[in-house]
């Protein structure tokens, strides 16, 4: 059964902000190793999430992950993906699709967002606390 991955965003007026989602698309493909590794957005920007599962299907999907590329299951992903999930069950009876979970609390995020945090120290020319500079 060819499988493929959708990962659905927010969408964003912000060119770079979508682009960013297609990144994240490009590494998931690589280290995954499925065929199809399509983006889609919620909102404000192309493909939404219908046209998205299109393109899945256009290329031989019968089944389809869709991924949330949310932080937090906040209405969109408790809400509005999963009506979109019924909708393409309409569109797309013998479709089998599944919801993944959002980013969430995990540990390597936390990781991230300490690097993240000691970056930003570092460009106001601020002294990183020692735990971090000993990390």
């Amino acid at each position: 059964m060819k499988t493929a991955i959708l990962l659905m965003g927010h969408g964003s007026r912000i060119p770079a902000a979508n682009e960013a989602l297609h990144a994240i698309a490009a590494m998931v493909r690589e280290c995954t190793g499925f065929e199809i590794v399509e983006v889609s957005f919620r909102e404000q920007h192309a493909p939404n999430i219908q046209k998205g599962i299109d393109a899945c299907v256009a290329q031989g999907a019968q089944r389809v992950l869709l991924y949330p590329y949310f932080l937090f299951a906040g209405a969109h992903v408790l809400e509005d993906l999963p009506a979109e999930m019924e909708e393409a069950a309409r569109r797309y009876p013998g479709l089998v699709m599944a919801l993944g979970e959002p980013l969430g609390v995990h540990a390597k995020l936390g990781e991230i967002v300490c690097e993240r945090i000691e970056d930003a120290m570092t460009r106001a020319g601020w002294d990183a606390p020692a735990k971090m500079a000993a990390r």
